[in-house]
């Protein structure tokens, strides 16, 4: 596959374009932007520069709608997406609600929120104002049954982001053996998904990233030959979510508070330089970042650079 290498500020620079080209005003461009370019120096791009051009094909878009607070109350803070795309709703809910942080927890909830990409973004921007952040959402049914059958629940990712000395310490993990950004990657790319990555209803491997996309095959829970553990969490974040936010719709969930230790130091002092959860995603960051350059499809690239107007 083709790849060109692209300067940060270049891709940024197109992103930005693309967003605005799309009808976002500056501060929702802004957001899907960075979002977006920080995935692709992160080396996820599943859900990097290709994500802009899966926004471009979504006939429903309103690029200027806001999230609204519905109601605050006991330590529990409700936010409805109001037709705003996920990536827009879910960070400026949680931008106001760390602006006015709890003196103890305060569970906020956005319904109606859809798509939200990766979570540590959203989770990492709370933790560098001070506050941890636990962080689930629910999305599109992606994920079969270890049993089979069709799709029955999203991905549904579980996010943790603390502060620390320097950057936040950012765990993020989905449920499926794959992520649906890996299924669009490699839509997009024309190669198949890994070997037992999906799976048709009637149990059969499948590894056709169209056939996930046309709902006729779904992701098989993480796990392995344990992968009813996989779906059990994915369960877990569905039923979480929709207790809280209702079940008509997708929705994010998160914890906020302000931490009262630093477990981060105790548990890297304990693992005696073993490489933790989030540290692989941080150093690929720096070296991005260091470099100044990211390689970008060629053909994706010359999308990103025509944008109209």
């Amino acid at each position: 596959m083709p790849v060109t290498e692209v300067p940060v500020d270049g891709l940024r620079d197109a992103l930005r374009a693309r967003a605005a080209a799309l009808g976002f005003d500056e501060g929702a461009a802004d957001i899907v932007t960075d979002h977006f370019l920080d995935a692709e120096l992160r080396g996820a791009p599943t859900h990097g520069a290709e994500r802009m051009r899966w926004l471009s094909t979504f006939s429903d878009l309103q690029p200027t709608a806001r999230p609204r607070r519905v109601s605050r109350a006991d330590g529990l803070s409700r936010w409805d997406g109001a037709g705003a795309v996920g990536y827009v709703a879910l960070a400026e809910a949680l931008d106001r609600e760390a602006d006015d942080p709890p003196a103890g927890a305060r569970l906020v909830v956005v319904g109606h929120c859809f798509p939200t990409g990766r979570l540590g973004w959203f989770a990492e921007r709370v933790a560098r104002r001070g506050l941890m952040c636990l962080l689930v959402s629910t999305s599109t049914p992606r994920i079969v049954h270890p049993d089979g059958g069709p799709p029955l629940l999203g991905t549904n990712p579980f996010c943790l982001a603390l502060p620390g000395r320097g950057r936040p310490t950012v765990v993020d993990v989905s449920m499926g053996r794959v992520t649906y950004g890996t299924v669009l990657h490699a839509a997009a790319r024309g190669v198949g998904l890994p070997e037992g990555a999906a799976r048709r209803p009637d149990g059969s491997p499948e590894s056709d990233p169209g056939q996930v996309i046309a709902d006729l095959a779904g992701i098989v829970p993480f796990g392995a030959d344990q992968a009813y553990k996989g779906f059990a969490l994915a369960t877990v974040v569905e039923l979480f979510c929709g207790a809280l936010a209702g079940t008509d719709g997708y929705s994010a969930v998160a914890l906020i508070a302000p931490p009262q230790s630093d477990p981060v130091a105790w548990l890297r002092r304990i693992a005696e330089g073993r490489r933790l959860p989030g540290d692989r995603s941080a150093r690929a960051l720096d070296d991005a970042l260091g470099q100044g350059t990211v390689e970008i499809p060629d053909d994706l690239w010359a999308w990103l650079r025509n944008a109209p107007g």
